[in-house]
């Protein structure tokens, strides 16, 4: 895996599925707030007037010259949970984009976010 120091450099750049196909471009990272870890990344999609934020894990990702390249097929990413290019991932939504990847989820112990915009 990568640090976050060195994904943040990559915003900008393409996001690719595992077959090499583009899905959009890198936005930000969200970090797991148990282990201050990158665990998720935006990206963006869409048509220029209806853009918007997918998420997608950061597990098996890999980088390469100019993009991410991330462990999942571009129709499930897309299919992804999504926020507006200024929005913001509310508290409630967080466990449905776990749920998309089947991924578990759990929340801190007293209830805190399990992820954090960095």
């Amino acid at each position: 895996m990568f640090e976050a120091s060195d994904i943040r450099e990559w915003r900008g750049h393409d996001v690719v599925d595992v077959d090499g196909h583009k899905i959009g471009t890198l936005e930000s990272v969200y970090v797991d707030t148990a282990t201050d870890q990158p665990a998720f990344a935006t990206v963006t999609v869409g048509l220029l007037a209806r853009h918007r934020l997918v998420f997608v894990p950061l597990a098996g990702a890999t980088v390469g010259p100019g993009y991410l390249k991330v462990a999942h097929p571009k129709g499930q990413v897309k299919g992804a949970p999504a926020i507006d290019t200024d929005g913001e991932l509310p508290a409630g939504d967080e466990e449905a984009v776990f749920a998309h990847y089947k991924l578990s989820y759990v929340q801190g112990a007293g209830g805190e976010r399990r992820l954090a915009r960095r």
